[in-house]
């Protein structure tokens, strides 16, 4: 921990977190972290998939190994996830639910947004604080099938595996800035990903208004 802390004293917070778990299970570590958060438990796994890269960036973990654990843990965190709304329904999550703050108003605008936006959020899902742990488990209940949400989630943790392991790999020589990015990722990433559908929206709205208007001037 002390070499982390001294190479990137800026995320120490994120060091601190994370590092006990992966300096005791090692790859494991990265696996049941990610995993477990997949499907609503509060465990920190993306913070977990960054300390081992950075661990791989510093020689102590293999990087390529990290990727391929984080990838396998973030699919099949995601499908158990839906398993769980598919099988058990809305009864079960929020009856659980409430042990993670999954309630009932939070459970309904999620399950609205996958009604609007599919597989799409799938796919960005695991960028976003919130729907990163419940993404599985809500196309589940919304009755998504598995053929489309394990495309979608497929593409979707590709990407957010690739990105941390490649934003680690690509910055190694460049630390301050590697830790710079980690810091403001919490707010970076979701505002850039969920651009899109802002934008989508703030269209329909202005579609909407303008066949409301055209229809007052009939």
């Amino acid at each position: 921990m002390d070499e982390l802390l001294k190479q990137f004293p800026s995320i120490a917070p994120y060091i601190k977190t994370a590092v006990p778990y992966v300096e005791q299970y090692g790859y494991w570590a990265v696996f049941f972290a990610i995993y477990l958060e997949d499907f609503g438990l509060p465990l920190p796994g993306e913070t977990t998939l960054i300390i081992c890269s950075l661990f791989a960036v510093l020689g102590k973990l293999d990087l390529a190994l990290v990727a391929i654990i984080g990838f396998s843990a973030a699919v099949l965190g995601d499908n158990t996830g839906y398993a769980i709304g598919h099988f058990g329904g809305r009864k079960i999550v929020l009856r659980w639910g409430k042990y993670v703050f999954l309630n009932e108003k939070r459970l309904k605008k999620l399950e609205d947004y996958f009604t609007n936006h599919g597989g799409k959020v799938v796919s960005v899902a695991r960028f976003i604080q919130g729907l990163r742990q419940f993404n599985g488990i809500i196309a589940g209940i919304s009755k998504m099938t598995w053929k489309k949400f394990l495309l979608f989630n497929l593409l979707g943790a590709f990407l957010w595996v690739g990105m941390w392991i490649g934003a680690s790999a690509i910055l190694s020589s460049h630390k301050e800035i590697l830790a710079e990015f980690i810091k403001r990722s919490q707010y970076i990433l979701p505002a850039i990903f969920l651009t899109p559908f802002i934008i989508e929206l703030i269209i329909h709205f202005v579609k909407k208004h303008k066949k409301k208007k055209e229809r007052t001037f009939e």
